[in-house]
């Protein structure tokens, strides 16, 4: 198993292992887009003369036909992998697709297409998220500050509040998208290519909107931009973790606002009548974990000076992590907003006189009496 920067000593083991770390693991899911961008920079060097048209289309054509592939632990990463699939495959000509590019810029360019196609299924498990929230039947409820009944409100406001946390989400994500959308391949270590290589052939080829022209700011976004996905999965998670202590709290028997339904909830393993919230306990928690990735993160992008470090491997599972944490909890919680159900006549009964009291102080200040007057002669009502 040839590793790409061997140079004809044993590395010792411990070492191995700590520098391989999980990227052998969590490269399983760049595969497609390091292969996808394998593709189009073998045609990029053919086009480019350093490589024959022959050299370039049996390699295009051995990508082609990699339906899947195993990362081994001495494969360190994709990269690796897909390389020694190559030599193995077609010998002298395999060893040639590393050329006019390193490990650093394939791994921006597969973590930037992948950013690319996962935000759009974001958007869109966003987008079903709040089209369930919109369909809910509107009934009257009590509105609660200080965990505590304060003014009249409805399931509808507050379905409709969630569903425009989740819009306010889609704003964010789309000047994120933008900044995304440039190709870092060519950028090589963060200094460039001391050949004369075609960029803006593997921008077109691979969909982004422009040329990430600068090597340095490619190596220096490393890290910055998984920040900036990161950033927006946790104002998701935020808005799900509301969403969650809300339904958790108005589905309980004190409450009886809600009821969940029974297939998306789990058991006790010693109260047989128990049904709980599990599911929605952990998107709640889930929180948690995709902003304490966010600020893992930033710890790690910090301090450090221009151009390409090894700390930059540790930024990657914080970012596809998360990605995975916050898509499928959308998709959980569609599923629950779809199935739930409310119940109207414990919702009705639950508005109590004292929900009208800011009513009856504006009832008194549209007489004439002046509000501070109206607040204290309301208020000794309910003393």
């Amino acid at each position: 198993m040839t590793k790409l920067w061997k140079k004809g000593y044993e590395l010792d083991a411990e070492v191995e292992a700590y520098t391989v770390g999980e990227d052998y693991l969590l490269d399983q899911e760049l595969i497609p887009y390091d292969v996808g961008a394998s593709i189009v920079h073998a045609e990029m060097l053919s086009e480019c003369g350093y490589l024959t048209k022959e050299e370039a289309e049996s390699i295009v054509s051995a990508l082609k036909k990699l339906e899947s592939l195993e990362i081994k632990k001495e494969d360190e990463d994709s990269h690796t992998a897909i390389e020694n699939y190559l030599v193995e495959k077609l010998g002298e000509t395999g060893k040639k697709i590393h050329t006019a590019r390193s490990r650093n810029d394939q791994c921006l360019v597969a973590m930037r297409l992948y950013f690319k196609e996962h935000l759009q299924k974001l958007e869109s498990e966003i987008n079903a998220l709040v089209k369930e929230l919109k369909k809910k039947k509107d009934v009257p409820m009590p509105g609660y500050t200080h965990t505590r009944k304060a003014m009249p409100s409805s399931s509808r406001m507050l379905f409709s509040a969630y569903a425009d946390m989740l819009e306010d989400d889609l704003a964010l994500l789309q000047p994120i998208k933008k900044i995304l959308d440039k190709n870092p391949l060519g950028s090589a270590a963060g200094y460039g290519i001391p050949l004369k290589i075609n960029r803006e052939s593997t921008t077109k080829k691979l969909g982004f909107a422009k040329t990430q022209e600068n090597p340095i700011h490619c190596a220096n976004s490393r890290g910055k931009y998984e920040l900036l996905v990161v950033n927006v999965l946790a104002s998701v998670m935020l808005d799900l973790n509301k969403i969650s202590s809300d339904l958790i709290l108005f589905s309980t028997s004190e409450f009886g606002f809600f009821k969940l339904p029974k297939e998306l909830c789990t058991g006790s393993s010693i109260m047989p009548q128990k049904v709980n919230p599990d599911p929605l306990e952990l998107v709640r928690a889930n929180y948690h974990v995709v902003a304490g990735y966010g600020a893992m993160l930033k710890g790690i992008c910090s301090n450090l000076i221009s151009g390409y470090h090894r700390d930059f491997q540790l930024t990657k599972g914080p970012a596809l992590k998360s990605m995975k944490i916050t898509l499928t909890s959308l998709k959980l919680m569609s599923k629950i907003i779809a199935g739930l159900e409310q119940d109207e006549e414990k919702m009705k009964a639950a508005m109590s006189r004292e929900l009208y009291a800011t009513e009856e102080a504006y009832k008194l200040v549209e007489q004439g009496v002046p509000f501070r007057d109206a607040y204290k002669e309301v208020g000794k009502r309910f003393m």
